[in-house]
């Protein structure tokens, strides 16, 4: 297995597609069911198989990623060859950013001797979703990448 194999909760949301997936391996659901009582390894394989399909789907449309912690926000953007980031560090220990208050805090003092902003950028791998992939895994979320551009905009403007 190449990723992660999916949630049950994910399987059910996924229920369809699924479905279809075994089709295409010409698996009726009835086989299914005969599979995963007398055959686990098999229909634990067929799980991961298809998990991994949908990851690379999902991965394949990344361009941005976002990951806070209390005191810092590393906002990723995945080019087809680099990860750029824009890192965030928050000096102040009184101030948590993954809270309500502590973000209004940020937004508030970006410009503060107390706030670093860092960029960086490298080269992806050989296997560009695996590289997205561990960054998912160290708890970055997906996201449409407002923020990075918020971010960027500023970065640019202080160059």
């Amino acid at each position: 297995m190449k990723y992660a194999r999916l949630t049950k909760e994910q399987f059910e949301e996924m229920h369809q597609e699924f479905i279809n997936f075994l089709a295409t391996q010409s698996i009726t659901g009835e086989e299914w069911g005969k599979i995963k009582k007398e055959q686990p390894k098999v229909a634990e394989d067929e799980m991961d198989l298809f998990s991994d399909l949908v990851w690379e789907g999902v991965l394949n449309k990344v361009e941005y990623l976002e990951h806070f912690s209390p005191n810092q926000v590393f906002l990723f953007y995945i080019s087809e060859v680099t990860i750029n980031l824009i890192a965030i560090k928050v000096e102040n220990e009184s101030v948590d950013i993954t809270t309500r208050e502590g973000y209004q805090w940020l937004q508030t003092n970006l410009m503060n001797e107390m706030v670093n902003i860092y960029t960086s950028s490298k080269a992806l791998s050989e296997d560009r979703n695996k590289d997205i992939f561990a960054l998912i895994k160290q708890g970055a979320n997906i996201t449409k990448g407002e923020l990075y551009a918020y971010f960027k905009n500023i970065v640019d403007k202080n160059a």
